[in-house]
């Protein structure tokens, strides 16, 4: 990463044995907080309010990861938006981000930021629309399924697991590459991973789907740390 604030910087120790991730610097602050995006427009960005909490306590409990066990709230015109390694933004409807906004978001993101859109159906027809104001000369393309987001601490070898059933579509994980090729936007449509961290009693997932789900936030959070 590129920042210029305290985190902690994790480096993959091989998916030998328990494939945990270690430690490898720690400045001065030594545990990592992630956040999740308030946006203008009307959506709900608050909707799924336990997910992160759960998804946060799955990973401290199955990781290495030294990740605070509560979420911070951001709103993109923030100077703290750097001080995040890892942005979350979900919704099931408008979305709107002005042209400062947009423009902050993309200094973050080429610095080294990551953010996960994970839509809660709703949010698609919106959230393409916002990061052509980020990105205008890119363009989301689906990972395909050997992608190191799809491996790095769980194996999902047909890509996400699909937890909710909209549409009836295959669930599928776009993302926004920087030059180097390292994924700055992942976008997870059709499968409403934030309904599967919640706590089993809020949706009734069967416990195999919310397994599911909470792996593969452990995943992409973990690419976020280390790339």
């Amino acid at each position: 990463m590129q920042y210029g604030f305290r985190v902690l910087f994790f480096v993959v120790m091989g998916l030998a044995g328990a494939g945990m991730i270690a430690p490898a610097v720690a400045q001065e602050d030594a545990s990592v907080q992630v956040a999740r995006v308030k946006y203008s427009g009307g959506g709900d960005w608050y909707s799924d309010e336990e997910s992160l909490t759960e998804l946060l306590a799955f990973v401290r409990q199955h990781t290495l990861l030294d990740v605070r066990p509560q979420e911070a709230v951001v709103e993109l015109t923030s100077d703290k938006v750097f001080t995040y390694p890892y942005l979350y933004l979900t919704g099931h409807g408008n979305v709107t981000f002005s042209p400062a906004e947009a423009d902050r978001l993309r200094r973050y993101l080429q610095q080294g930021g990551f953010l996960h859109i994970d839509d809660n159906y709703g949010l698609d027809e919106y959230i393409r629309e916002e990061l052509k104001k980020v990105f205008p000369e890119k363009e989301l393309v689906e990972l395909p399924f050997d992608h190191p987001i799809y491996s790095t601490r769980y194996t999902f070898s047909d890509g996400l697991p699909k937890i909710h059933e909209h549409d009836g579509e295959r669930p599928q994980g776009y993302g926004l590459l920087h030059d180097s090729g390292r994924v700055m936007v992942f976008y997870t449509h059709e499968t409403d991973l934030g309904d599967g961290w919640e706590p089993a009693s809020v949706h009734n997932n069967p416990p195999e789907k919310r397994r599911a789900a909470l792996r593969m936030g452990v995943n992409i959070l973990t690419y976020a740390m280390t790339h």
